[in-house]
């Protein structure tokens, strides 16, 4: 079972996830919050509103009781899922004031009931896991008001953590691979600690052959080789439905990539057109450009162990796999800006050589943050699965969707940690995702 945290503590985050949601709807109009109907995105006055009652219906109605402040019309408006994703644009939404008060109102209540402990005392099981479950979700969906901005091409959101990554952005390239040995190791979360999601659950033994994996995510100026090539003119090394897709849209580069008549590829981010950032790893790919790019390159995307031993394993003093396992690449403290490049203080990528503190054991770098990492494997349930009380979470993207590994510049460093899982369409590409490449190791003859 995982263990308790004090309600200190889970007040501090519900707060700071909040400011976190405020900061990326100010400065934003009425248009902007709704924003045009298209399928990756949500309406962001919708969503602001499904964050707020999603506390309210796990923790204030199903645990505790309350009444909605909504009355019936809550689960009509904000039910992610019996309100289908194409309707929500058409919904009598509350007004924008309405929803802010909406939002302050429960986050009132969740604090109210904390505060009915004393100071610094220990939650409840029940409230540690829930709680952190509802700050959890509302950064997920920070990271998406996050990543919708950039869809949209709205203004770079204005956080008060940022920093300035001058540095970071000057560090260079980090080329070459690491050999990782074989053994057996356990796979997904430990369950002792203090959370995991369902499908983390629970580590399991799973033997692992030898393969080596790059020190670092594949940067742009990789990238813009393959492009260059004329990788998206080659059929051969993309799958079927993303090559038919490709010739629909006619695809030529990654979405943000525009061609620039001096040959010097430009990218926007945000609202503003930058030159390319050569030695930031490229972002906002699907899993078919990074399969084809593998293929390009005579690599391959590494599986979701692979990912994993390369980030969280360690060398025994004979060469092989030991049976130690981090909770980050690091060790066991948790993330800071100077081991991984989280929580939106950069407002951007960084180049992939920064962070050398953040190493792995075997050397690789930035397993955690500055980009999401496609893997290989199809999103499935490790043995003996089952769900948690937010049932929907995890198994209706079992079988369809691929695995994210790492966390990006967005994701917040509280909810990150090495055997987190992330999942999305293979299709999917405004999302922060880029990706790492491995190859299987030869025997010695």
């Amino acid at each position: 079972m995982t263990s308790t945290i004090s309600t200190t503590h889970l007040t501090t985050i519900l707060q700071d996830a909040r400011s976190r949601t405020l900061e990326l709807v100010s400065g934003l109009d009425e248009k902007q919050l709704m924003g045009p109907h298209i399928a990756t995105v949500n309406p962001l006055r919708w969503e602001i509103g499904h964050v707020a009652y999603f506390y309210e219906y796990f923790i204030l109605r199903q645990m505790y009781g309350h009444e909605s402040l909504l009355g019936t019309n809550a689960d009509k408006l904000y039910d992610s899922i019996a309100v289908t994703h194409d309707t929500r644009w058409d919904l009598p939404l509350l007004s924008t004031n309405e929803t802010l008060t909406y939002m302050r109102n429960v986050l009132d209540k969740l604090c109210e009931h904390l505060e009915q402990n004393n100071e610094d005392s220990m939650a409840s099981k029940q409230d540690s896991f829930m709680f952190q479950f509802g700050v959890f979700h509302e950064d997920m969906h920070t990271e998406a008001f996050t990543w919708g901005r950039q869809t949209l091409a709205y203004p770079t959101p204005e956080f008060a953590i940022a920093k300035n990554i001058t540095t970071e952005r000057t560090a260079g390239p980090l080329s070459g691979y690491v050999d990782i040995p074989g053994g057996a190791f356990q796979q997904g979360g430990d369950p002792k600690a203090t959370f995991i999601f369902d499908n983390e659950k629970f580590s399991h033994e799973v033997n692992v052959e030898p393969f080596s994996i790059a020190r670092a995510p594949v940067t742009n100026k990789e990238f813009s080789i393959f492009v260059d090539d004329g990788g998206y003119s080659n059929k051969g090394l993309w799958d079927e439905i993303a090559w038919a897709e490709m010739q629909k849209n006619r695809q030529k580069h990654p979405g943000y990539w525009i061609e620039h008549p001096s040959d010097n590829w430009k990218m926007r981010r945000f609202n503003q057109l930058i030159p390319l950032p050569l030695n930031e790893p490229v972002s906002h790919i699907t899993w078919y450009e990074a399969n084809a790019y593998c293929n390009w390159a005579g690599l391959r995307l590494p599986t979701e162990v692979e990912w994993e031993v390369a980030a969280l394993g360690e060398p025994a003093k004979d060469g092989t796999l030991a049976s130690a396992k981090r909770r980050y690449p690091w060790g066991n403290i948790q993330p800071d800006d100077t081991l991984a490049n989280l929580d939106g203080r950069s407002l951007g990528c960084i180049d992939v050589a920064a962070l050398p503190k953040g190493d792995s054991a075997f050397g690789c770098r930035q397993m955690l943050g500055n980009i999401w990492e496609w893997t290989a494997d199809i999103f499935n349930p490790y043995p003996g699965f089952t769900p948690d009380v937010y049932k929907e979470y995890s198994q209706m993207m079992f079988g369809t969707t691929r695995v994210l590994r790492g966390g990006a510049w967005t994701t917040r460093s509280r909810m990150m940690h090495g055997t987190y899982r992330n999942f999305f369409e293979p299709s999917r590409w405004n999302v922060f995702s880029g990706f790492r490449p491995c190859q299987t190791r030869r025997p010695a003859t």
